[in-house]
């Protein structure tokens, strides 16, 4: 038997909306992140249009949609920004209320915290990582 589309299990993306959920997404996502205080700095002197953007194609990429994604890799882009690891929860929680918020179901908010567990260590500076 060969799978077909209608029997292949639909990905994440599809699941959640695809590219307008993701878009939604990451808008709320980012109205959240930019009016917290401890978080907001980062993005003082970053082109937002261009960092949403990202973002929108790195979440694609997570949630098993097509891969466009061809900007720097996570540690090239965070390393120099010195992050401790408490403001990178901060963001993990922000983007997990906002897909909860969005009604983003539970097994693909625990497959997306699964991956933000995955990739902290190339997010947070070196010196704040537990063990470090």
């Amino acid at each position: 038997m060969t799978v077909t589309e209608e029997t292949a299990p639909a990905s994440h993306y599809d699941r959640i909306g695809g590219a307008s959920s993701v878009k939604a997404a990451v808008e709320l996502f980012y109205d959240k992140v930019l009016v917290d205080p401890e978080l907001a700095g980062y993005f003082s002197d970053v082109d937002m249009v261009g960092q949403r953007r990202h973002l929108a194609l790195m979440l694609t990429t997570v949630l098993g949609g097509p891969d466009g994604y061809t900007g720097r890799g996570l540690a090239e882009a965070h390393q120099p920004l010195n992050i401790p690891v408490e403001h990178y929860a901060k963001v993990g929680e922000h983007l997990t209320v906002t897909l909860a918020e969005l009604g983003v179901p539970a097994d693909i908010l625990a497959d997306v915290q699964a991956v933000l567990g995955q990739v902290q260590d190339q997010v947070v500076a070196r010196e704040n990582r537990s063990g470090a």
